[in-house]
């Protein structure tokens, strides 16, 4: 059981870091530093859904890990794991009370929390002047979250209705 649990955390991870490296070379959606689909999180939560939290924090913390060191900067690793921690904690916090059929929802608040730790970096390293940008993080938070909900939630039934039939 120990071996093909590691595999599958290995599986999970390659492809939430194959999708985050693929991520960070693509122009982004809109002109808006920082704006971004964050379509790894979808891997998160579906790893969250189907094997637990304590999964889904492995392959987050992998992921955040390798793709700071083939994507990343220093700074950019302070970013991702200030924000992917938060992310992380408000996920596993609300999604047993949430389910599944709100997964969507999860991750509309784990991007909240995601994008409050990166300002909460960013007003650390410069000052309380990047809060500005606030309102523009919110609104990309709730959009690109429900979008990687969305499709999370999508695998995840799909996943449960191929392993009942």
């Amino acid at each position: 059981m120990k071996l093909k649990r590691r595999l599958t955390l290995s599986m999970f991870t390659a492809i939430a870091l194959t999708v985050f490296l693929i991520e960070a070379n693509l122009p982004g959606l809109v002109p808006i530093p920082g704006v971004k689909l964050g379509l790894s999180n979808c891997i998160t939560l579906i790893v969250l859904a189907i094997l637990g939290k304590r999964e889904a924090g492995i392959v987050l913390g992998l992921r955040i890990a390798l793709g700071s060191i083939f994507a990343g900067q220093a700074v950019s690793f302070l970013y991702s794991i200030v924000g992917g921690a938060l992310c992380y904690a408000v996920m596993c916090l609300i999604q047993k009370p949430l389910g599944e059929k709100l997964l969507w929802a999860v991750s509309i608040f784990g991007a909240l929390a995601h994008n409050a730790g990166q300002l909460l970096v960013a007003v650390l390293l410069t000052n309380a002047g990047v809060l500005w940008y606030a309102p523009i993080l919110i609104v990309s938070a709730i959009l690109t979250g429900a979008f990687t909900g969305i499709a999370a939630q999508a695998v995840v039934q799909k996943m449960r209705n191929h392993k009942k039939g």
